[in-house]
């Protein structure tokens, strides 16, 4: 294995589901700007995310589309007149 490839400045860092709410401490090396004080006082780098295991339809057994970037709409769009035109042959 190659030596120093791995990061060495693990620390705490809370990460928080937007569609939900849920929230949960662990260590991490990625970066963040905001922080949060969490339940033992101290403040922690705050990472939000827009999909966890609390919200995830594989994790929840509920099927659901979260799009919250419109990226389907933009596939659609960009593709609509190649599917089109095929449809024309």
């Amino acid at each position: 294995m190659k030596k120093d490839i791995h990061p060495k400045e693990y620390r705490l860092v809370v990460f928080q589901d937007m569609s939900n709410g849920y929230t949960f401490l662990t260590k991490s090396t990625v970066r963040s700007k905001e922080t949060v004080k969490w339940e033992d006082g101290k403040d922690y780098p705050l990472v939000k995310l827009e999909i966890s295991n609390t919200s995830h339809p594989f994790f929840t057994g509920k099927m659901k589309l979260v799009d919250t970037a419109g990226r389907v709409d933009k596939f659609k769009s960009r593709y609509q007149k190649h599917y089109e035109g095929k449809d024309k042959k």
